[in-house]
């Protein structure tokens, strides 16, 4: 469980998050959605510890992060898994090294655990035998997955997603979304999924916190999301041409 207290967040004179309270719940893919420049990304950043909030505490299974001793910090932050906006592999390193790389900063086991890990995690994503392949022979979608390997290399109880489908075809997204769903669900991780795309909510999401101007206007599960009164999040929802033929309107 991932608890949000009261975050508020300034850069200069503007206020992009305003007193934000929210759950994380184990085994559920945790949605944030909302347009672009709606705070998403920094309200992301306050959780995992990059910016540090104005006001506020997020605590993760009741111990608060923002303000906990290095140690604390430390063992928080071994507890989670990022899958970055692109994968963010490392070019220089092969699928086997990328994913390999925080079991070397964060575990002092030996090369045979590590190696025997960094294998069960590519399987569980579908890329056996790819280990010697660079980023570069690989396409977008493998590359996800084995950021997505990478994420949860060190048995994560906490999954980070910014943007998971960002620059993939239609099919390959839904591969993406079912394989973070499933995986959320098999080992009871607890998964933040930052989005803007209504398919992925559709596809994946459990819990959906829509974020408009730096505020939470509606949470609720994604099987109501179209029966919102919030009027922000009917724009949000339904400004493109099939979701509004979802709806018939």
């Amino acid at each position: 469980m991932i608890t949000v207290n009261n975050i508020s967040k300034s850069f200069d004179d503007k206020q992009v998050l305003f007193n934000i309270n929210l759950e994380f719940e184990p085994g559920k893919s945790n949605m944030i959605i909302g347009a672009s420049g709606t705070g998403k990304s920094v309200l992301l950043k306050c959780i995992v510890g990059l910016i540090k909030p104005d006001e506020g505490t997020v605590e993760f299974n009741g111990r608060s992060f923002a303000n906990a001793s290095k140690e604390l910090q430390t063992e928080v932050r071994r507890e989670m898994g990022m899958l970055f906006q692109g994968g963010a592999l490392f070019d220089s390193l092969t699928v086997e090294q990328n994913v390999m790389f925080p079991l070397n900063v964060l575990t002092k086991q030996s090369e045979e655990e590590k190696l025997e890990r960094v294998n069960f995690c590519l399987e569980r994503v579908g890329l056996e035998n790819v280990n010697r392949k660079m980023p570069s022979e690989i396409s977008g979608g493998m590359k996800k997955r084995v950021g997505i390997a990478r994420a949860i290399v060190t048995k994560p109880n906490y999954l980070f997603c910014d943007e998971p489908n960002s620059g993939l075809d239609p099919q390959t997204s839904i591969k993406i979304d079912n394989l973070i769903q499933d995986i959320t669900q098999e080992y009871g991780i607890t998964t933040v999924v930052v989005s803007h795309d209504m398919n992925s909510v559709l596809e994946m999401g459990d819990i959906v916190n829509f974020m408009h101007e730096g505020k939470i206007l509606w949470t609720g599960p994604s099987s109501e999301i179209g029966d919102s009164d919030v009027q922000e999040l009917n724009d949000f929802v339904f400004a493109g041409r099939l979701m509004k033929m979802v709806k018939g309107v």
